[in-house]
């Protein structure tokens, strides 16, 4: 049971992850400066990057956890 929800866990976190990594600003100037322009949802754009930096390494790390955790079949 425990693998079950461990399982959709890690999926959920993958998704997630993908999402976050997508919101990154581009950073040279290639496809991604097409859709550069918006407006921000924080105050500054410093804050966002580091509030989503934050985000997608915390997600990273529980990513790559479980991973490690459900594929070396310690839970069973």
């Amino acid at each position: 049971m425990l693998t079950i929800v461990l399982s959709w866990v890690w999926v959920a976190s993958g998704m997630i992850l993908i999402l976050l990594v997508l919101l990154h600003s581009p950073k040279g100037g290639g496809m991604g400066g097409l859709a550069a322009s918006g407006s921000s949802m924080f105050s500054s754009a410093s804050s966002a990057e580091a509030t989503l930096n934050r985000l997608t390494w915390t997600c990273l790390a529980v990513f790559l956890s479980l991973a490690v955790i459900l594929s070396a079949g310690w839970l069973s």
